[in-house]
């Protein structure tokens, strides 16, 4: 699972490189107080255990260096912003705020307490004491929307999508760029929660997606649930399933084709030792496969040798750089032209806000 860290270390580094001045836990050998504040319980999968898998690996690396502090299940909005103002009244010099929605109550709590570092994971602004990070998650999406194109038997795909935000709009139309190219009449139908985790809704989403006709799941969501539909539709429908953030075998063993997981351990430790140093900076980082934040792995090894290997040609490609999923000439769900030609820069990509060709379903 960690075989690319070294080189996310190796990235974090490189952007968090300011002059060196002294601070007072390098000064005294006084532990820097980490906080991370999860919008999910951690669980045994999911969004929140990768970043809890990210705070253990960090600990490992830097041992009594550091010393972190978990609140799980903390709900967006005033909860949050209660929630990282007392780690910063507590002492806590480095915050880790990791759901979209605590932007703005981490920038509040930013400005009251300049003395500490905060990092928070997908957001779009910035602070003297407040940086941004995120994974360009749609390149394994789209790895994953080939894989689900190549395996299909219906051409239909199920998505069960958090909320309408950049981040889960790249990932539903690179997801259906892939598949198209795999199968250029296929569907990817998306069921909106309007929530990051609710496991009984998750469930109930894949359920009315499995019976519109999808032989193949995915989602942006927070919990094994759509996973745990896939494994129970799997005998009598055949219904397989690419989880997301976490490898999900576990809890569908005949049913999971692949994962798109998240890696944030070298990232966490850069950061930390970054702070420990004096170096830290808010440079926001937006890494992808080559940085090893994101992948697709667990494979599932039944699938053909060929299959295999042509997907992994496709990964190489994606991580060298000769693969863009927003190439070409791209249309969305009505047909209107988005792009002529060329490949989307960072900013277009960076406030997606369309639904492309192939995909069933509106923004809310």
């Amino acid at each position: 699972m960690y075989k690319n860290l070294a080189r996310a270390a190796a990235l974090a580094a490189a952007l968090l490189s300011p002059p060196f001045t002294a601070t007072v836990s390098a000064q005294t050998n006084v532990p820097l107080k980490v906080g991370f504040v999860y919008v999910s319980p951690v669980g045994e999968a999911g969004w929140s255990y990768q970043h809890d898998l990210g705070r253990r690996e960090m600990e490992r690396a830097l041992g009594a260096k550091v010393k972190t502090t978990v609140v799980e299940a903390v709900a967006e909005g005033a909860d949050s912003e209660r929630v990282m103002r007392d780690l910063a009244a507590q002492g806590h010099q480095l915050i880790f705020a990791t759901s979209f929605g605590y932007l703005e109550p981490a920038l509040r709590v930013a400005a009251d307490f300049p003395q500490v570092k905060f990092e928070h994971a997908g957001g779009f602004k910035t602070a003297a004491n407040l940086n941004t990070y995120n994974a360009r998650y749609y390149e394994a999406r789209y790895l994953a929307g080939w894989l689900a194109g190549k395996t299909s038997k219906s051409g239909v795909a199920g998505y069960v999508a958090g909320f309408p935000v950049p981040e889960v709009v790249q990932g539903i139309n690179a997801f259906a760029i892939g598949m198209r190219e795999a199968n250029p009449t296929a569907q990817v139908r998306v069921l909106w929660l309007n929530a990051w985790f609710d496991p009984a809704r998750e469930r109930e989403a894949a359920q009315t997606l499995i019976n519109q006709g999808a032989d193949v799941l995915t989602n942006h969501s927070g919990s094994p649930a759509v996973p745990l539909a896939a494994q129970a539709a799997f005998k009598d429908k055949g219904v397989r399933v690419i989880a997301y953030q976490s490898d999900m075998r576990a809890f569908a063993p005949d049913a999971q084709l692949a994962a798109v997981t998240h890696h944030w351990g070298g990232y966490y430790t850069q950061v930390a030792q970054s702070v420990i140093d004096g170096r830290w900076q808010p440079k926001p980082v937006w890494a992808g496969m080559k940085d090893g934040l994101v992948q697709l792995s667990a494979i599932d090894p039944k699938l053909p040798k060929e299959l295999r290997a042509q997907l992994e040609a496709r990964r190489k490609a994606v991580i060298a750089g000769k693969l863009e999923p927003f190439s070409g000439r791209l249309l969305d769900s009505v047909g209107r032209q988005r792009q002529a030609g060329g490949t989307m820069d960072d900013a277009a990509i960076a406030k997606m806000n369309w639904l492309g060709a192939g995909v069933v379903g509106t923004l809310p």
